[in-house]
């Protein structure tokens, strides 16, 4: 058995999740703005909020409450995603049932 569970640690990357966790588009423009870290690290932290939101989206037993919000945290990766590619529309995450 492998146990990847601090394979983040002491990586500046994962103290940048929470730019999609707690912070909407605008708030997040200017935080990254402010925030001396380069494109690969940013990179990571998206990584890093996508592995977040996807494990506890298709985890049945997470509160419907933590499902919502990992699903609000996709919808904002793939909204800023489809804005840096320039592809028209919007993926959406579907909703799931509580």
């Amino acid at each position: 058995m492998i146990d990847f569970g601090t394979c983040g640690v002491g990586d500046p990357a994962c103290d940048l999740v929470l730019s999609w966790t707690v912070l909407d588009a605008e708030s997040r423009a200017l935080f990254r703005s402010l925030v001396p870290a380069d494109d690969g690290t940013w990179a990571r932290a998206r990584g890093w909020a996508l592995w977040k939101a996807l494990i506890t989206v298709d985890r049945p037993a997470a509160p419907a409450p933590a499902r919502a919000e990992a699903a609000r945290v996709l919808d904002a990766l793939f909204d800023e995603s489809t804005a840096a590619s320039g592809v028209p529309g919007k993926p959406r995450c579907r909703r799931l049932p509580p």
